[in-house]
């Protein structure tokens, strides 16, 4: 029976993992951080929690609608029916949208916790080497050296300047990630103690320092009854903004951040947090999907393959699963 290594435990990693697992693989996921989800992350504190990574996904194609469905049956997934808006230089209006939207539930790390629950995990591994040794792959982390099991296999699902770090063993592989220019985004969450008064749940805005804003806690499951916080809200600077800022002071950007939301209508919030996603999106993503190199038994998926998004990500690494499969000799 074959030994696959994933590097990875967002969204591409854990969707490639349960694949391989299903079909008979002894898999083992490597994480740098406490818990999976990567980026469809949730932030929490007392009386709060708060998605300051992706903000909701939706469904297109029918591999990712299957898994959906068995979200929403296990009660993981709900859909969100937030009043959304958009805004630019010219005001704020409704925003016409026929897209079903749906959310973790009752964080947005539920269904990614869910789907590493029957797979082997190791957090907090910082994965810093992967090499071939008598034909056998090695995985080096900074915080156990070598890992004492072997490889036949290895799977990169990371983000693309952390995968070209660890490519060296792979020429062509670390050109294609390297060449994928990834940037950052500034997150800011908003708590307060009375909800405001907004006619919008979501606003797409199109001018200044902002992107997104959200009153997280309208999304299913979030605030409890007896919590003193009553209105929690997500703002999420623009690509282009948060680039220019990335080393800025988090005050700094925090106060440009909530000036932002104040002309949106928004208010001073009772108490905020403030969060810098080093590798948040791409300026151009890659539309290939994922990429295998069978001699190598060598494999990259992640969103930056395969057009951003939630769902891109599930199916960079899905798809990848599906070619290893295909390309392997049967499980034992």
């Amino acid at each position: 029976m074959k030994n696959i290594a994933v590097i990875g435990a967002g969204m591409a990693g854990l969707s490639c993992s349960q694949a391989l697992q299903q079909a008979g693989y002894l898999v083992t996921v490597f994480e740098k951080s406490r818990g999976p989800s990567g980026r469809v992350s949730t932030r929490q504190g007392e009386g709060w929690h708060c998605d300051h990574g992706a903000q909701y996904f939706t469904v297109s194609q029918p591999p990712f609608a299957a898994q959906v469905q068995k979200w929403l049956q296990l009660d993981v997934v709900a859909e969100w029916h937030g009043r959304l808006y958009e805004a630019d230089g010219s005001g704020i209006r409704p925003k016409q949208s026929e897209k079903k939207r749906y959310v973790g539930m009752p964080k947005n790390t539920c269904p990614a916790r869910h789907m590493a629950q029957s797979l082997t995990v190791e957090l907090e591994q910082t994965v810093q080497e992967i090499r071939m040794v008598e034909g056998k792959w090695r995985v080096r982390s900074k915080e156990q050296e070598v890992y004492p099991q072997e490889f036949d296999k290895v799977v990169l699902a990371i983000p693309a300047p952390q995968a070209a770090a660890l490519l060296d063993v792979h020429p062509a592989f670390k050109a294609l990630a390297a060449g994928v220019k990834m940037r950052g985004c500034w997150a800011l969450m908003a708590r307060y103690l009375q909800p405001l008064a907004l006619p919008f749940d979501g606003v797409f805005v199109n001018d200044g320092p902002l992107s997104w804003v959200a009153r997280d806690s309208h999304k299913p499951g979030r605030l409890q009854a007896d919590s003193q916080v009553k209105d929690v809200w997500v703002l999420h600077a623009s690509g282009e903004w948060s680039e220019a800022h990335l080393e800025d002071e988090p005050e700094a950007v925090a106060q440009e951040m909530l000036t932002a939301f104040l002309a949106l209508g928004g208010a001073q919030p009772e108490a905020y947090s403030i969060h810098r996603w080093r590798y948040a999106d791409c300026a151009d993503y890659l539309q290939q999907g994922f990429d295998w190199d069978a001699k190598q038994q060598l494999g990259v998926c992640g969103d930056w393959l395969n057009g951003g998004k939630v769902e891109g990500a599930w199916m960079s690494g899905y798809l990848l699963a599906q070619a290893m499969i295909q390309d392997c000799e049967p499980c034992d």
